[in-house]
């Protein structure tokens, strides 16, 4: 199993032994856009908006696969309410809008 990181365009990818990670950089609008802080177990953590997450699995669609993709927009169809501003955000953030605007058209 691979996992798939991210990091800062102006900062240097981190070096790991284990597990294997594949780094991607990001620009600096895209890093930092959609974080959220969370407590989990008394452990503040921050992680991406269920909206940024979606618009980054359409900016990767060619290496997770569309498949991963549909399912992540399965899911959050179920999970969350749907909402299409926040969504085109962060699909305008990522650059995927053109892309993901005709699956959210389907999906409404």
């Amino acid at each position: 199993m691979k996992f798939l990181s991210q990091y800062d365009k102006d900062s240097k990818a981190p070096i790991i032994d284990y597990p294997p990670v594949k780094f991607h950089k990001f620009s600096s609008d895209s890093f930092q856009a959609g974080i959220e802080e969370h407590q989990i177990d008394g452990i503040f953590v921050k992680v991406y908006s269920p909206e940024k997450t979606l618009a980054d699995c359409f900016k990767f669609r060619n290496k997770i696969g569309m498949d991963i993709v549909l399912e992540a927009l399965k899911l959050y169809k179920t999970r969350m309410t749907f909402d299409h501003k926040k969504i085109m955000k962060y699909a305008k953030i990522c650059r995927v809008d053109r892309v993901m605007l005709p699956y959210l058209e389907a999906s409404i």
